[in-house]
């Protein structure tokens, strides 16, 4: 079954699984903004357990701007905070080494909107995953049909029943045991180019 997806910050392995294991995968370019998504904000787990980093959005109507239009908030210092939290949380992680400073250089620039940061940082673990998904932008809204299933208002996507997430080894889980529903960099830095084994193992649909 092919998919339209929102674009995440920071995709989690569910969605990564879904990009990665479906036959295609449409990023919806043309919807508009939804509060309290996974659209500008992702799940890491830290010492004290799961821990969420959310993007500060430039204050307006936000639930009706134009997903490419949603502009981050950069005269906040979330970048110098996000980064700090994900150094908390990987500074031990077997792969942190290997990925640190590529990773890094996302929280060094200003970028002007959430889409095109969301984008890069999109492809930048498809890349050091070494995933090679039939995905593309939607050249307009998409409209779901019997060959395209919709998963745009999925706050998780754990709950589509597509996968039942396959465990691995990450940094805390003899504190909090193992949590299956944080962002793809906690499987990077966890399980680096292995990370693609975890995803098709993950994958249950038929």
């Amino acid at each position: 079954m092919n998919v339209v997806m929102s674009l995440h910050y920071l995709p989690g392995v569910d969605w990564l699984t879904v990009a990665h294991n479906s036959p295609k995968c449409l990023l919806e370019g043309h919807e508009n903004y939804q509060k309290h998504s996974m659209r500008n904000r992702c799940l890491i787990a830290g010492p004290n357990g799961i821990q969420r980093l959310s993007i500060p959005l430039v204050k307006g109507k936000n639930q009706q701007t134009p997903i490419r239009e949603v502009r981050i908030a950069n005269d906040e210092p979330w970048q110098r905070e996000h980064w700090r939290s994900i150094k908390t949380a990987y500074g031990n992680a077997p792969y942190f080494e290997h990925y640190a400073d590529e990773l890094g250089r996302f929280y060094e620039k200003k970028t002007t909107f959430l889409f095109d940061f969301n984008l890069e940082l999109q492809a930048w673990l498809f890349g050091k995953m070494g995933l090679k998904p039939a995905i593309e932008l939607t050249e307009s809204f998409a409209t779901p049909t019997a060959t395209l299933s919709d998963l745009r208002g999925f706050l998780h996507l754990w709950d589509f029943k597509l996968f039942q997430p396959a465990p691995y080894v990450q940094v805390f889980q003899d504190r909090h045991g193992f949590l299956p529903r944080l962002s793809g960099i906690d499987l990077l830095m966890c399980c680096g180019k292995q990370s693609v084994e975890i995803l098709e193992k993950s994958w249950v649909a038929a």
